[in-house]
């Protein structure tokens, strides 16, 4: 079955169809959350909390509409009431948000960890609307039209605001490798890092 098929019959009720989403998606989700807080234990809490809001909210879903796009959704505001109901937190670099590396020597590894935590720090550096438009588009490789969808924004401002979002996470992390200088690489091998996000 689709994910529209399943959330159709939890909408009509058959409510064990919710179990096969979320195997499906809680690691997407819990992904996408990570990326956007920076904290793993609010990510987990935000996941629950997902899926209890897909079932208060299943008689919403539109017999025309993207699962994942409405999922998104619920994600987006579950997410900004959990922090508005909050003190903020110190990001937290943890390597579970990061994909898994092919084996490489010792001294590539070390210098590919360090850039990917600058990585990490700079997308949590940028405004939450740019970190969200890359995480979508980067991480969950979401089409411009179903952020658009989402975000109810237009495919070309979705663009435009994807390539600002882009180069300023990039000024952001090369001011980072800057900082860095003292380290035994630099500022141009640091920026290869830049187009895996």
């Amino acid at each position: 079955m689709t994910d529209e098929e399943l959330m159709l019959a939890v909408r009509e009720g058959d409510l064990p169809k919710l179990g096969v989403l979320f195997e499906r998606y809680h690691v997407a989700l819990f992904d996408f959350l990570s990326r956007m807080t920076g904290n793993p234990t609010a990510a987990e809490d935000l996941v629950q909390d997902i899926f209890v809001r897909i079932l208060s909210y299943r008689a919403t879903f539109r017999d025309d509409g993207r699962f994942e796009t409405w999922m998104f959704r619920i994600a987006r505001n579950a997410r900004a009431d959990y922090f508005r109901s909050r003190p903020p937190v110190e990001a937290i670099a943890d390597e579970a948000l990061e994909k898994p590396e092919k084996a490489a020597g010792p001294a590539h590894q070390l210098e590919r960890g360090r850039e990917v935590l600058r990585l990490k720090r700079a997308l949590l550096m940028l405004r939450d609307d740019k970190r969200e438009l890359i995480v979508l588009a980067r991480y969950r490789e979401m089409k411009h039209e179903q952020i658009a969808s989402l975000l109810g924004i237009e495919v070309g401002a979705v663009k435009v605001r994807l390539h600002r979002a882009v180069k300023e996470l990039r000024d952001i992390f090369l001011g980072l490798s800057d900082e860095a200088a003292s380290s035994p690489w630099n500022v141009k091998k640091s920026a290869r890092v830049l187009p895996t996000i």
